[in-house]
């Protein structure tokens, strides 16, 4: 399941927003050491660079044409090709930054722990992952890739377990000095109805469902799940549509 950075930054306004939101709530202002794990094609980097200029900032990404990109938007960075859940940082990090990419790595129970032993003392760990798979347009992938010709090819697809903030906080509180954690929901309005939010998502949570299926039967997922997503999210008075998308914030502190 590859990644497309063109198609991931085409709503990189409405995607780096939260990264801005969640880098604001860290207390630390000077930290010496900043990584960002799953950079993406580096915007996020890009906003962490911007609020700590004088770190020293690194950051990796399993996917290499994501790294490409970052590369070619901070070449003055160091992007490496890594994956998160046997990352070893070369020694104790001040902040670890994760914008939306946690939700693609299993066993937060583990892992989360394991990211709080790679900080410094007095280190934070801000983490933003998306809180949407009860939304229609999340729930409208499951029910779809059930009800059609794919639904052997589709079954078990996405990984649903989302754990709530409490959860986190019982998890983090007792390795962590201060746990900050919020929940936002952002209102994006998006020119082109449906089809715009289809689009959105073929850059993220539809990725793993059109990747099981050839190109015949992505077109007839796709078209189903465009007429789907229209009754759901009617048109606004402009033409465009509004997509509400929660997503779970937490800066937790050594």
């Amino acid at each position: 399941m590859s990644w497309s950075a063109r198609q991931y930054v085409a709503f990189e306004d409405e995607r780096t927003r939260p990264v801005r939101d969640l880098l604001s709530a860290v207390p630390d202002r000077a930290p010496a050491i900043a990584v960002d794990i799953g950079c993406g094609p580096g915007n996020s980097t890009e906003v962490l660079a911007a609020q700590f200029p004088n770190a020293a900032i690194s950051g990796f990404d399993s996917s290499p044409d994501m790294i490409d990109a970052a590369r070619k938007r901070m070449p003055h960075v160091q992007f490496d090709v890594a994956d998160i859940a046997t990352w070893e940082p070369a020694r104790p990090v001040d902040l670890i930054l994760s914008n939306a990419v946690l939700q693609w790595v299993p066993d937060h129970a583990t892992l989360l722990p394991r990211l709080v032993s790679k900080l410094a003392p007095g280190g934070n760990l801000a983490v933003q992952v998306p809180d949407n798979l009860n939304e229609p347009a999340r729930r409208l992938m499951r029910e779809i890739a059930a009800d059609g010709p794919w639904a052997t090819k589709l079954a078990n697809v996405e990984r649903m377990s989302r754990e709530s903030a409490s959860w986190h906080y019982d998890l983090l509180k007792p390795l962590c000095s201060r746990v900050d954690i919020w929940r936002t929901t952002y209102h994006h309005p998006l020119a082109g109805g449906a089809a715009a939010i289809a689009e959105w998502f073929k850059g993220s949570s539809l990725r793993p469902f059109l990747a099981r299926l050839d190109e015949s039967e992505q077109k007839r997922f796709l078209d189903r799940y465009i007429a789907e997503v229209a009754k759901a999210y009617p048109a606004l008075s402009d033409g465009g549509v509004l997509l509400p998308f929660p997503r779970l914030f937490f800066v937790a502190t050594k």
